[in-house]
This record gives structure tokens, sequence and C-alpha cells, in this order.
């Protein structure tokens, strides 16, 4: 049987290469971007008791109503977005679900949408498969800004929306008040939709506010925000995120996400409502739990022959490696791995055209054991 494939310019995701090469030399993974330490006791123990309580079929398709409250109510309080529960917040099976759905509930065939490089590995190929073309916006090294003339300058009469991810994969970059600013006046002049992903929402550093869309109010009437409890409460492996539209493209969500999910894990949504209600410290104290880890990260690594980029937010440091080695990012990654026992992730897979630049993704979501055995080993670099 021959398959004309809708994807032929898609494999096995960098994410999952270097994860199996890590297990194959034993090597410490600090390439796919997971904790190896587990998410608060409380949020567990509330799992299990809604497992025996009975919270065991399907949820409603949109989200458990306590749960969207929660997130109503958390919404309003940190960044003063007053959004209803019922019609503009939906419970989803991971960001990366959430992401689809948007995509796919806007895009038709002969859309184009902006994505700014390097940027994760999901968005392009949810676009192509709704008919559309991604049109790649490169980032300004080596602070991962973005140009908004360069931006401005990439629209055109075919263009539907924007996709921005603030705190940024791979680099940790942020928004600032703005960026917004210059994101809603290019989001006005051509009529975009904006698709706002902020799975990092709480890792933010140095004091900064995360500046979220759902701040500005122009933007909010005109995006889907998407966040990840996965990524906020260390449960990757659950798979639950979520989405903030306003009704009218909640709706266009809902009817993708019923076709594509229907609904998602039920006692862990009556667990998340819980934690979001019983215990906001969490997320509170997040940006401090992480910029301890960020800080320590750096300071192992000070002594070897990395270049540290700076970091913003989110639990990713990239690193210049063209003091050591000549080799394109994916083979030095491929021996990193192979001869000195630390997996991490090239950059060049979050790019449509990598630029000429050596640099590599480590993530620092990983216990002080795992930081310090990895560190130990590049240290002779």
């Amino acid at each position: 049987m021959q398959i004309q494939s809708k994807l032929p310019n898609v494999g096995t995701t960098i994410f999952t290469v270097m994860s199996q090469l890590a297990m194959k030399h034993q090597a410490v993974n600090l390439g796919q971007g997971f904790p190896d330490f587990e998410g608060p006791e409380a949020l567990r123990v509330a799992l299990n008791r809604y497992m025996h309580e009975g919270k065991n079929q399907y949820a409603p398709m949109t989200g458990v109503p306590r749960l969207r409250e929660q997130i109503a109510l958390k919404t309003a309080a940190l960044y003063g977005r007053p959004v209803n529960a019922d019609s503009e917040v939906t419970v989803t099976s991971g960001a990366t679900e959430a992401l689809y759905a948007a995509i796919a509930a806007i895009v038709r065939a002969g859309d184009e949408v902006i994505v700014l490089d390097p940027c994760y590995d999901s968005y392009e190929p949810a676009i192509e498969l709704n008919g559309g073309k991604a049109v790649h916006v490169e980032l300004t090294l080596p602070d991962f800004s973005v140009d908004w003339q360069r931006v401005h300058d990439a629209c055109t009469s075919k263009t539907r929306a924007i996709i921005v991810n603030s705190p940024h994969n791979p680099s940790g970059a942020v928004f600032s008040r703005a960026d917004l600013d210059a994101l809603a006046e290019i989001a006005r002049r051509h009529d975009l939709i904006v698709i706002s992903d902020e799975v990092y929402e709480h890792i933010v550093f140095d004091g900064v506010d995360h500046q979220s869309v759902l701040r500005h109010p122009e933007l909010a009437e005109r995006s889907f925000v998407i966040s990840s409890f996965g990524k906020t409460y260390h449960c990757t492996g659950w798979k639950i995120g979520y989405c903030v539209a306003p009704a009218a493209l909640s709706a266009e969500f809902r009817k993708v996400h019923q076709y594509l999910t229907f609904c998602t894990f039920n006692p862990a949504q009556w667990a998340l409502a819980d934690v979001l209600e019983q215990m906001p410290e969490h997320y509170r104290e997040l940006p401090a739990f992480y910029q301890d880890k960020r800080d320590q990260f750096r300071a192992m690594l000070a002594g070897t022959r990395f270049k540290l980029l700076p970091v913003a937010g989110a639990y990713f440091q990239i690193v210049d490696y063209s003091d050591i080695s000549d080799q394109d990012d994916r083979a030095f990654c491929e021996w990193l791995c192979a001869e000195k026992g630390v997996a991490a992730i090239p950059v060049s897979a979050f790019y449509q055209r990598a630029p000429e630049a050596r640099l590599i993704r480590f993530c620092f979501a990983k216990n002080d054991v795992t930081l310090q055995a990895a560190a130990t080993r590049l240290q002779g670099l």
C-alpha cells in the first residue's frame, strides 16, 4: 500500500530521539523538558481520593465546572481579566491538544500563520494539517527578542493568525508590556487572531511579572491563551492543559476539541481544582523555586567553556558551545550524549532555517542530584 503522507517532512521528534539516546548511553537527560521530581503530595492524594470516589467516567466536554471556575478566578486575580468559566474556559488533554484545536478552529486552506523561530515543533504540522502555511519570522539573537517591524512586513492579505510564546521555549525570553502593545498594533492593523502559548506562565524570574496577553484588553478580545497544569504542577504525564478565549473563539475551539479528545482525565480535574483553590501558594512560589535551580545550574557551569545565555523565564538554559567544538548542534548533542553522558537538545530543531550560531538547550527542571551529576560530566569540557 502506498500512502501519500500529509506530513512528508515530519519524523520522530528530536525530544524522543535524544531521550532514546540518553537511555542507550545511560546519560543524564537534560534534553526533554520534564521534571524528575514529583508534584505536590496533596495533588496526588486528591487524585487517589477522587478515583476511589468514583470520578472515573467521562468528564464534561468543556471540563469539570469546578476546575473551570478556579481557572477563571486565577485568571482574574493574576491578570485582571474577568472571564466566564462557562463560555470562555475549556480544559484540554494537554497544551499541545489545545494548540492544535485553536489552529484547527481558525485556519483554512490557503491561510498563513506567523510563527516566531525558534518555536515549539508542533506549531507548523498543525498549521499544515489544516491547509495553512507557516510563515517563519526569526527572533533576534542573542536575546531572542521580537523585531516587530519584521513581523509586520511578513503579514499579507492571507495572514490569519500569529502564534506567540512567552516565556519562550527554548530560550526563556519573556515579553514586556511594550511587546504586547506592538503585538496589539499588528493584530489590529492586519485583523489577526493571536494564539498565545503561555505554558510557562508561572516561571518568570527576577521579580518580573508574566506579561500574559490576558493583561491587554485589546489582545484578550482576539486571543486563544493556552496554559499547562503539567508544567505548573510537575505532572507532565497527566497531559492536562486549558484554553482561555472569548466566547466566540471558544465556541469554535470546542467544536474541534469535542471531536479531538472530547474530554480530559476526570479525577485529575477534580484534584487540580482542589489545589488551585487550597494551595495558591504553589504557583505563586514557583518563580523562586525555579530561579534557585537556574542559579545553581548556571553556577555549576561557570567553570566550563560554555557561554551561558540569559534566562528570564521557563526552565531551559541555552548555551553557546562554539569554544568547544566546530560540529553542528545535532552532531555535538549526539557526541555529548555518547561521550560525556549528558543529553541536550540542538536549538536548530526549533528553526525552519537555523542560524550559524552553535547553540544547545539544557533543561534544569531536575533535582539537585541530577543537575550536579550532569555538571560534573560537563565541567571537563
